[in-house]
């Protein structure tokens, strides 16, 4: 990964959309900045489509502004993940909200390692592949969060998983945790097979940690239970 990068993408809503990337991505704010993208929420930049000749000015300005900050330019030809998440928010079951996360640093995305539950290639992939963004899809009444991603290494693919339920804190290495799904690039399939597959997994991973720890507390207060019946039937406590 370049020291600084810009990552360029298309939204059916937003026009042209970019991101930071990299160790030094102040470098990449700067030249977007300068080649007139306006930042929004977490860190996006958006041109608005309305004036193709003007948008293709501004991106080769672009081009120009982060040669002379030391910074890469990446154009890729997936749909903006927002885009995705959003169509899939609202397609599932219940009131689902979407949000873009955006990972310039590389640090930043350790920082979901603890949090994330899963056994199988989302977490994976967090912990070995650079991932610069993401979004998460949360329930606002149960409060399930999942993490939906760009599946490395595949143009079109998905990768949907989830983090540890509170208030079960850290999910990582949890041999209860559910496995990630793949999902395809349309909203309608993403969205059923999260509704077919994944959720109901996800709700039975929930059931067995929840049960193990019940079981785990009870076998402790039974050991104190019978540590305390033994000291007072010897006189010592």
């Amino acid at each position: 990964m370049a020291d600084a990068e810009i990552i360029l993408t298309d939204s059916r809503h937003n026009g042209i959309v970019a991101f930071a990337s990299g160790e030094k991505y102040p470098w990449a704010h700067t030249a977007l900045r300068e080649s007139g993208f306006q930042r929004g929420e977490a860190g996006i930049y958006y041109l608005p489509a309305n004036e193709p000749t003007a948008s293709r000015t501004t991106v080769a300005g672009l081009i120009r502004c982060a040669e002379r900050n030391h910074t890469t330019v990446s154009v890729i030809s997936r749909q903006f993940i927002g885009d995705m998440a959003d169509h899939i928010a609202r397609l599932l079951p219940g009131q689902w909200e979407a949000q873009v996360e955006i990972y310039s640093h590389p640090l930043w995305q350790e920082d979901l390692v603890p949090w994330l539950w899963d056994s199988g290639e989302l977490g994976c992939a967090v912990r070995t592949t650079s991932l610069p963004y993401a979004a998460t899809l949360t329930n606002a009444t149960t409060g399930t969060t999942l993490l939906l991603a760009e599946r490395p290494g595949h143009q079109r693919d998905y990768l949907i998983g989830a983090f540890a339920p509170m208030p079960l804190e850290e999910g990582f290495a949890d041999p209860h945790a559910p496995r990630s799904v793949v999902l395809p690039p349309s909203p309608g399939l993403a969205a059923r097979a999260i509704t077919d597959r994944y959720l109901p997994a996800y709700d039975r991973a929930v059931h067995a940690r929840s049960t193990d720890a019940v079981a785990a507390v009870l076998a402790r207060l039974r050991s104190e239970h019978s540590s305390w019946t033994a000291m007072v039937a010897s006189g010592q406590y």
